[in-house]
């Protein structure tokens, strides 16, 4: 007989052994029982029955090490099982004896469903008083942790803001290390979510004050972008003013450009016309028109300008644009000074226009600009364009007029399992037996 043939038999006989076995000739025998695959399935099924009587037989044998099987792989499907149909007074033993041991059961992969659920299913003060008093001393080593982490954002969704106070406390005395954290800044982000008005001032008042520090970070930037995603004033105004002074330096950084310009897009009128002059009158704004960052930033406030400052900011660019006008950077700033029409005429050189056209719309101007001798004729060929190039220009390859793609952001390849984050999908429930 092959072993295919044989393994699917012995699995066969392992479902069917519980088949009409009744739970009351398993006695002292459900502990064992929690901990074998099946064993586990014909337990769970007993329990949704809703049979006081099975209900009271499977608790008194598996209460006692509800520890152990928490963090067992087939024992902790039971003890979700168990939490949903239990009673209160059960529930709330069932809670006691895990106590002393919740961190532990947090931090483990099985463990995490099962306390998941015991906070889901709590029910009466006295059993969220025992699992607030568990978890409080050990909340940002939970927060940092793949599975505690859950366990920290299930007391988020389920307690209410007064019992989770702790949770905000610790975030707060903690606020860049967690912030600073791949997953503390998305549990961060929903603390926000969660928090009463005087918490989430709390929250705020340490984003803001860490804010130079965080939004440097790969993974802290997303947190001060949160903030200002509120679109909130109180909030937004006093975190973007605390970059004043450092626009240049951030604007150069490859996480905190993107954080600059959303400053630049949704501040105050008064607060952006300070961001921007920061930029005019800084000495190496050529070097910001250069750099593959900070000319974004440039570009954002042209568009978002007030037009007495963007005239300004125009003025200013435009001495350098000659020395930049080849590069894809020189590029887009040009077009955003000109316009789109100057680009779509193919007009280089600005301050020179197309010839005046005569009745038959035949062009009659000559001009030299730049080497270049443009003739205007009749015929076919109306502008026909004769470039004399130096062989240093002739051989200068195609690729170099071709605009390359900014390098990403943390918002551009990096975030999307951060967004999936910030939407929870990362941490929506689990597939249980």
């Amino acid at each position: 007989m092959s072993r295919p043939s044989t393994n699917r038999r012995q699995s066969e006989q392992d479902v069917n052994r519980f088949a009409n076995v009744m739970l009351e000739s398993l006695s002292n025998e459900i502990y064992s029982l929690c901990k074998d695959q099946h064993g586990c399935r014909y337990l769970q099924k007993k329990l949704e029955e809703r049979n006081p009587t099975y209900l009271n037989m499977i608790f008194n044998e598996t209460y006692p090490h509800v520890v152990e099987l928490m963090i067992d792989p087939f024992g902790n499907y039971l003890c979700q099982k168990l939490l949903e149909h239990a009673s209160d007074e059960q529930r709330t033993i069932l809670v006691e004896t895990a106590a002393p041991q919740l961190v532990k059961i947090a931090l483990n992969q099985h463990g995490t469903r099962a306390l998941q659920k015991m906070i889901e299913h709590v029910s009466t003060p006295e059993q969220i008083r025992l699992i607030v008093n568990a978890l409080k001393t050990n909340v940002v080593e939970l927060i940092q942790d793949l599975n505690g982490n859950h366990v920290i954002q299930k007391c988020l969704n389920r307690l209410s803001t007064e019992d989770a106070q702790f949770i905000f406390d610790a975030v707060s005395e903690h606020c860049v290390a967690v912030g600073t954290h791949r997953h503390g800044c998305c549990v961060l982000q929903r603390c926000i979510d969660h928090a009463s008005d005087t918490q989430k001032q709390q929250l705020v008042n340490e984003i803001t004050t860490h804010a130079f520090t965080l939004v440097q970070d790969p993974f802290g930037n997303y947190v001060t972008q949160y903030v200002l995603d509120l679109c909130d004033s109180k909030f937004s105004d006093p975190l973007i003013r605390r970059f004043s002074g450092n626009i240049c330096t951030l604007s150069m950084q490859k996480f905190s450009s993107n954080v600059i310009e959303k400053c630049i897009r949704i501040a105050e009128p008064s607060t952006r016309k300070l961001l921007i002059d920061e930029v005019l009158s800084s000495a190496f704004l050529e070097k910001l028109l250069r750099d593959s960052y900070a000319n974004y930033v440039i570009q954002t406030a042209l568009e978002y300008a007030d037009p007495q400052t963007r005239q300004v900011l125009v003025e200013v660019i435009r001495p350098i644009l000659p020395s930049i006008r080849n590069t894809p950077y020189g590029r887009r700033i040009q077009s955003k000074i000109l316009g789109p029409t100057s680009s779509a005429s193919g007009n280089q050189f600005p301050g020179f226009q197309a010839g005046r056209t005569s009745n038959n719309g035949v062009s009659m101007l000559t001009r030299r600009v730049q080497n270049i001798d443009i003739q205007d004729r009749p015929g076919p060929n109306v502008n026909h364009i004769k470039q004399q190039q130096s062989p240093q220009q002739h051989r200068q390859s195609p690729q170099q007029h071709q605009p390359s793609q900014r390098e990403p952001h943390a918002t551009d390849g990096q975030s999307e399992n951060f967004r999936r984050s910030l939407n929870g999908s990362e941490f929506s429930g689990y597939n249980y037996m």
